[in-house]
């Protein structure tokens, strides 16, 4: 149970952070491209690949990686743990999975948003 309470209050953290990078994001750069997406991307990949790195050096309590990596970056950005399985499966030498992983979490979701794009808007 300590976990799970770890997960959600890491996950109002992270929600809370992803919206305010959103805000920012448009307030500087208007609404023109996806920066706030980008933005959250790109700093929930380095600190999920640094929380990673201090893990396997440091005696991390499991509460402490449900917090901050499950919960914090998982409602920052769940690309954080793409990412980072990515570059696993790559450092293991396994580029076949890498490869199919990358692909098939880019072609399987953007296909699943056309879908329930189109699953909505034909019964509207």
């Amino acid at each position: 149970m300590n976990n799970l309470l770890a997960v959600a209050c890491g996950g109002a953290i992270g929600a809370s952070l992803r919206y305010g990078a959103s805000l920012l994001a448009v307030r500087l750069f208007g609404t023109g491209f996806p920066f706030g997406t980008l933005l959250v991307n790109s700093v929930g990949s380095f600190c999920m690949g640094a929380l990673y790195a201090f893990t396997m050096a440091a005696d991390v309590p499991p509460s402490v990686k449900a917090l901050v990596g499950v919960g914090m970056l998982g409602a920052l950005t769940t690309f954080s743990t793409f990412a980072n399985e990515s570059v696993l499966l790559m450092q293991q030498g396994e580029w076949g999975k890498a490869t199919l992983n990358i692909l098939l979490n880019v072609v399987v979701c953007l296909g699943m948003v056309m879908l329930g794009q189109q699953a909505i808007s034909t019964n509207s």
